[in-house]
């Protein structure tokens, strides 16, 4: 058949109808297939680390009240007085697995351990071992490593890791490593090139875009473009420069925390989000720990919004 003008026109505006009121056409499938990718599960944790200066059970049911689901265990608490680890380095499988069954009890999943170690110590590798051996017995998806302010030692780093990835897979564990200063280890770039030298599916990258700024001045936004693709968690801190440099909690600095997390939005994979640090800058800390309930459900309503906001 002749195709006239008319009849062109005719088409067209079939096509394009097709297109605005929910036909099949390729540009639309297209267009909903770019704008419905597979979300990331972020999942909003509270570390028992801002809790230090009470018990172990207040920082949980704190954490619970505040409105969490997710708890990473860390560092140590003061237990009848005495400054006491939250699971010791040197303990058995079976105490983790305890400790991961009385948080299940209260109702908190537990996402992430700290090591308490550098990777490239004189014991790291023995502890980082019982480590994953720990969260292993317990159900704990990530334990967390870091190196010296003033670095860590990439080929040690990545000699280590190549023997720990195999265990932490054996495990059913991640070992991540995130940024703690030194331009060795520092950033997420530093770290990614370790990570993917290692190239073991047992040993990722955690990202602290906080401590990038902290130790290095390194703008966060743009450092996590480098290693987005290797990051399977977040410790959570914010940072500002007026009007003195200083940690914070999330939203109470100068990193955006809808760039930050942007890269990592739409991954299809659980993406643990602990907030090491809720604190409101400037301010002293909390001598209540009810005061310290209020700045943990503040900053988990705020992750809350930038996390919804990211994948609406």
């Amino acid at each position: 058949m002749e195709v006239t003008r008319r009849n062109f026109i005719k088409s067209s505006a079939v096509l394009a109808a097709g297109s605005v009121f929910g036909g099949t056409t390729l540009l639309h499938a297209n267009e909903k297939k770019q704008i419905n990718p597979q979300l990331t599960q972020f999942q909003l944790a509270c570390m028992t680390l801002p809790y230090s200066s009470f018990s172990m059970e207040r920082a949980l049911r704190g954490i619970k009240d505040a409105g969490y689901k997710y708890v990473a265990w860390g560092t140590t608490h003061m237990e009848n007085g005495t400054r006491t680890p939250a699971l010791a380095a040197d303990a058995s499988p079976e105490k983790a697995k305890d400790l991961a069954k009385r948080c299940r009890d209260m109702g908190l999943e537990t996402l992430m351990m700290f090591s308490e170690v550098y990777p490239d110590a004189e014991n790291g590798l023995e502890t980082l071992t019982n480590r994953l051996k720990q969260a292993g017995a317990a159900g704990v998806p990530q334990v967390l490593t870091f190196g010296d302010i003033k670095g860590g030692d990439p080929k040690l780093w990545i000699e280590r890791f190549k023997i720990l990835g195999p265990i932490a897979r054996d495990c059913g564990v991640l070992l991540v490593a995130k940024q703690h200063g030194g331009v060795t280890t520092g950033t997420g770039e530093a770290c990614v090139k370790i990570i993917r030298e290692v190239a073991d599916d047992g040993v990722k990258v955690c990202y602290d875009g906080g401590n990038v700024l902290w130790y290095l001045d390194v703008d966060p936004i743009e450092d996590i473009k480098t290693c987005a693709d290797e990051v399977r968690s977040f410790c959570i801190k914010d940072h500002r420069y007026f009007p003195k440099k200083i940690t914070c909690g999330p939203g109470l600095g100068d990193i955006d925390h809808y760039k930050m997390l942007h890269p990592v939005a739409f991954t299809g994979l659980k993406m643990p989000l602990c907030c090491e640090n809720i604190f409101a800058p400037y301010l002293p800390r909390p001598s209540k720990p009810e005061e310290i309930d209020a700045l943990a459900k503040r900053a988990l309503e705020f992750l809350e919004l930038v996390t919804q906001g990211l994948q609406a």
